[in-house]
């Protein structure tokens, strides 16, 4: 049995009942992105595109958590015999949307993609930091082969989680199926994670001082577009409510736009380091747990152990709450349910 697994009846139905909980809280995270993306027409940039993609693999991940908890919930376990196809099937799904979830969420990065489940976070940085640093032909071919962008975290999930089938299998941790043996978990999906994850903040670091550099050089002239001569390489446009998007044409090389409010360029650069620290907070208890159980042979307490899991599953509604937050989807809900309606 896995280390993650929990002994008794009564704790594997309290572990079911939590992820289940945490599950449905996720799905309706990911929903609202993706009801957000139809109903608002500004949600439906070429990035948010990419977040879309990020919500339905949220989804997809949130639903196969709450299928197997249900299951031990209504007292059939997981682990039965009888349940083996399931289980497998329930694995194989698991890892092809963990690990592809968690590479969509960094959004001024432009790392290739290292490990599956940080692909869509991988892409969506891709997208907004090649605009921001003014890689104009990289960006180009970004929005020139969206169906590639978006098959490509797909594609690749879906060929490491066959891999991992093939190779390991997946078996029972507890409230849903994965590979059992936390040194293979450790190295397949935690270790690449937190590469990309001190990755994704070192790029944001250096985008910060990118931003600052070129704000402190321009902050003595009255007009704000100048021309710029000294930093051919850096082209962006910030003002108050606003955020770069990956469809807006980029100002010529020669040109640098940037707002007056200093309080708003902040904002912005701050936002920057919400992504990798949130994930950095998520992935902190799961990580420690792998590591604890892979090198001791034992298992964490309880407690411990359903906190790990629920890390990994809340996925879905973080994902909400970070993009929610930076792309003023909060604002346009709020117009659509309580503007004033006109009357005839």
């Amino acid at each position: 049995m896995a280390l993650s697994a929990p002994t008794g009846v009564h704790e594997t139905y309290a572990l079911s009942v939590v992820i289940a909980v945490v599950s449905v809280l996720s799905a309706v995270g990911a929903g609202w992105i993706i009801l957000s993306f139809l109903l608002f027409e500004g949600q439906r940039t070429f990035r948010h595109q990419l977040i879309l993609g990020l919500a339905l693999s949220d989804l997809w991940m949130a639903l196969n958590f709450l299928t197997s908890a249900s299951i031990n919930v209504h007292g059939t376990s997981i682990g039965d015999a009888s349940m083996k196809g399931f289980c497998t099937f329930n694995g194989f799904m698991i890892q092809t949307f963990v690990v592809q979830s968690n590479l969509s969420h960094s959004k001024y990065q432009r790392q290739t993609n290292s490990v599956l489940a940080d692909y869509w976070v991988l892409t969506i940085a891709l997208c907004t930091y090649s605009i921001l640093a003014n890689h104009k032909h990289f960006s180009n071919w970004i929005q020139s082969h969206k169906l590639v962008i978006w098959a490509l975290p797909w594609a690749s999930s879906i060929l490491w989680a066959s891999i991992g089938l093939g190779v390991w299998g997946y078996g029972d941790i507890g409230a849903w199926c994965w590979f059992t043996s936390d040194r293979v978990r450790l190295l397949v999906n935690f270790i690449p994670r937190w590469l990309i994850i001190f990755t994704i903040l070192f790029l944001y670091i250096r985008l910060y001082y990118i931003i600052h550099a070129a704000h402190t050089r321009f902050e003595t002239f009255d007009s704000d577009i100048v021309a710029s001569t000294s930093n051919p390489h850096l082209s962006l446009h910030i003002s108050e409510g606003t955020e770069p998007d990956c469809e807006a044409a980029a100002p010529p090389p020669s040109t640098f736009q940037v707002s007056r409010d200093t309080k708003a360029l902040r904002r912005i650069s701050l936002q920057m380091m919400v992504y990798p620290l949130v994930y950095m907070l998520i992935w902190t208890m799961p990580t420690t747990v792998r590591i604890y159980q892979a090198t001791s042979g034992r298992s964490a307490p309880f407690v411990v152990g359903t906190i790990d899991k629920a890390c990994i599953v809340v996925q879905g509604l973080a994902d909400a709450i970070i993009y929610g937050l930076n792309e003023r989807t909060w604002r346009l809900w709020r117009d659509l349910l309580f503007r004033p309606r006109s009357k005839d």
